[in-house]
């Protein structure tokens, strides 16, 4: 894997230095397929899977892992099981053979898959947002009633 470092030379050597590619991969060392993906991206574009990862040893307990997970949300924070618990489980309940390792990375992306996403709202200047809605109102120290619209409090 190469440095963001590396990146910010060899794009400043070709594009501001203007520099061949040819040269820059002469220069540091590189292939020059390597020095055009480099160009390509302004920061090392990282590994991503062509596929999802297969778990055959897993797929069987599958079912009974999301069944744990799910019933945990039940719980309180503190009684939920943990990945090394799950495992033990598995082991003990449905004679599962396989790793802990693989395990623990499949109930990590449930957990994750799982949690409550929120999404900030940003409003620019000059608009705005209401939300409307209706309630009745009862003052039990003095017996007024009244009643909460969109508008503002009216009488009743």
């Amino acid at each position: 894997m190469y440095t963001v470092e590396l990146y910010a030379r060899v794009r400043r050597a070709v594009v501001v230095d203007k520099m061949s590619e040819r040269e820059a991969a002469r220069q540091f060392g590189l292939a020059r397929e390597t020095v055009r993906k480099m160009l390509r991206y302004s920061v090392p574009p990282g590994y991503r899977r062509q596929q999802p990862a297969r778990r055959p040893k897993l797929d069987a307990w599958v079912g009974a892992i999301d069944q744990i997970l799910k019933n945990d949300k039940a719980e309180g924070r503190k009684q939920r099981h943990t990945a090394k618990r799950i495992f033990e489980r598995l082991r003990d309940e449905h004679a599962y053979t396989g790793g802990y390792t693989i395990v623990k990375d499949y109930v990590r992306l449930r957990k994750l898959s799982q949690r409550e996403m929120f999404v900030p709202l940003a409003h620019p200047a000059g608009d705005a947002q209401a939300d409307f809605g209706e309630a009745m109102v009862v003052n039990r120290r003095c017996g007024a009633q009244g009643a909460l619209s969109g508008d503002g409090p009216a009488a009743v």
